[in-house]
């Protein structure tokens, strides 16, 4: 086997290693992981260090089994319903602040214009916060839908937008409306269901 080879591969998997340990969201961390102990595996079998070997199959079962149980746990999913003035809702926007501007640069709170608040409740934890408001009688205009890094898995996102959907629809609205946003953001509503209109705005129809 080619040194140089060998060598590079040894680099690749510590760097995928080390990159695992930067991702907030523990279904990134349990995949990259997964890909750098399974490359790390292989490294060691190739250069026969068997104790390396060994150790980082142990990993990539561990990953497996925890991806399993992400993919497979029945999640309880709720909303809580919030006023414009509820504290913890300030103290979250306040704690949150930088990395909602990340996704949502031009949002500004303003509570008069937030007709449908709520906490999204994963297993009666906090997992996002959605906020939006009536346009055009029939519209539903989001003006935030964030998500904790540690539950940025679609599900919360399947929940609001597909399990709620007859209740938004019982309200009236025939459809919701986001703005354009980032890049990333924009991806996770295309997975949604959204679509760019000709004015550049992702809407889904319910």
């Amino acid at each position: 086997m080619n040194e140089q080879f060998l060598l590079w591969l040894g680099y690749f998997a510590s760097t995928v290693i080390a990159l695992s340990m930067t991702m907030s969201s523990i279904v990134k961390f349990r995949w990259v992981n997964l890909v750098g102990a399974l490359t790390f595996a292989t490294y060691g079998f190739l250069i026969g260090a068997l104790p390396v070997m060994f150790l980082n199959g142990i990993i990539v079962l561990v990953d497996i089994y925890y991806l399993y149980k992400i993919y497979t746990k029945e999640n309880l999913f709720d909303t809580l319903a919030i006023r414009g003035d509820n504290k913890y809702l300030l103290k979250f926007l306040d704690f949150h602040r930088e990395e909602i501007q990340r996704f949502f640069p031009n949002f500004d709170y303003k509570p008069e214009m937030n007709t449908v608040s709520f906490f999204v409740l994963r297993n009666m934890t906090v997992a996002g916060l959605f906020l939006a408001h009536r346009e055009d009688n029939n519209v539903l205009k989001v003006g935030l839908d964030y998500v904790i890094p540690e539950y940025r898995d679609y599900k919360n996102g399947n929940y609001v937008y597909h399990t709620l959907s007859d209740d938004f629809k019982k309200e009236g609205f025939k459809k919701v409306v986001a703005e354009n946003t980032c890049k990333k953001h924009n991806k996770y509503l295309e997975k949604l269901g959204f679509e760019v209109n000709k004015n550049g705005l992702m809407v889904k129809e319910f």
